[in-house]
């Protein structure tokens, strides 16, 4: 019904279900394959934050989602995912909407590993591959990266979730609109980013895209902007349909640097929809093509896992 995992004691052994798995993902047709697009940033960025309501995370801002469903019933909706996710009651439609309006428990999981880790993203490019609300790459922007890029399979999630949390995260602009909506709305203040204010220039260091995996390293790697490969890409909770596996691990293959690193994080087995680290994990030593390690495991409630993935042979 969701990507959400049910009772982890409906299957003992996640390795057993990544086998049972393989051979039914193999059969499986593709879905759908949705067009790339490229998002402009407008200049005028009160156009970006009209009609949000902002709330706070991690000391992040972000758009509050049941605001958003009010305001996207109608032609802001332009794929209508607000009103077939809402009157589905799932946050998973396959090929139509594909969970980026929810904020989901891995990408925390990832932000506590930079913080842990000491993650350097100074001078680095950056990919948030499937970034929903974007806070994956929000944290590089505000950790001195050089460029980041921002990919969700929707366009919608694009337009009304993720550049406006850009904007409201990484502008000066966007910061002190955030403050004025909480006074006008007699709240007090929210709680600042405790990295330092970004500089005029932040959002020249973004692009923003929509559409299908392979759909968007083809319109990256086609542009006439010259695009470089990634030294990092993000992601979080997107290895749950097998069905994907062969368009990431290939998007993966096109658009990392030959040195650069992923950080995957995930639930350890997605109940219902069949995906999880152990199939993954297994995906990709048949393609013989990346490395992979666990950096970290997370035990409390489903077990989640955080995966670093490297070409063969790389630095």
């Amino acid at each position: 019904k969701s990507r959400e995992a049910a009772d982890p004691a409906a299957d003992s052994s996640p390795k057993l279900a990544a086998a049972k798995h393989r051979d039914e993902t193999a059969s499986k047709k593709p879905l759908c394959v949705k067009a790339a697009k490229e998002h402009s940033i407008p200049e005028d960025l009160n156009k970006v934050l009209e009609n949000k309501v902002m709330e706070t995370v991690l000391d992040l801002f972000y758009v509050k989602l049941s605001v958003v469903e009010m305001t996207c019933l109608g032609d802001a909706d332009s794929e209508g995912i607000v009103s077939k996710s809402v009157s589905s009651h799932s946050d998973l439609i396959p090929g139509v909407y594909e969970g980026g309006l929810k904020i989901w428990e891995c990408t925390f999981d990832l932000m506590d590993y930079f913080s842990e880790a000491e993650t350097e993203f100074t001078n680095k490019t950056v990919l948030d591959l499937g970034c929903g609300a974007g806070l994956l790459g929000i944290a590089a922007l505000q950790g001195e990266a050089a460029r980041v890029h921002f990919q969700d399979y929707n366009s919608t999630v694009i337009d009304e979730i993720t550049l406006p949390n850009v904007v409201a995260n990484c502008t000066s602009e966007g910061r002190r609109m955030c403050t004025e909506m909480d006074r006008k709305a007699s709240k007090p203040p929210s709680k600042r980013p405790r990295k330092a204010e970004g500089s005029p220039d932040v959002l020249n260091r973004c692009r923003f895209f929509s559409g299908e995996w392979s759909q968007v390293s083809q319109l990256l790697l086609n542009s006439n902007k010259p695009c470089s490969k990634y030294d990092v890409i993000l992601t979080s909770e997107t290895i749950y349909n097998p069905d994907y596996y062969s368009a990431l691990h290939d998007t993966l293959a096109q658009l990392l640097d030959r040195n650069g690193r992923v950080y995957l994080a995930s639930k350890v087995h997605y109940f219902g929809v069949g995906g999880g680290v152990y199939l993954f994990e297994k995906f990709i030593e048949e393609k013989n093509v990346f490395r992979t390690r666990m950096v970290k495991t997370i035990d409390q409630g489903l077990q989640r896992c955080i995966m670093e993935i490297a070409f063969k042979n790389s630095c």
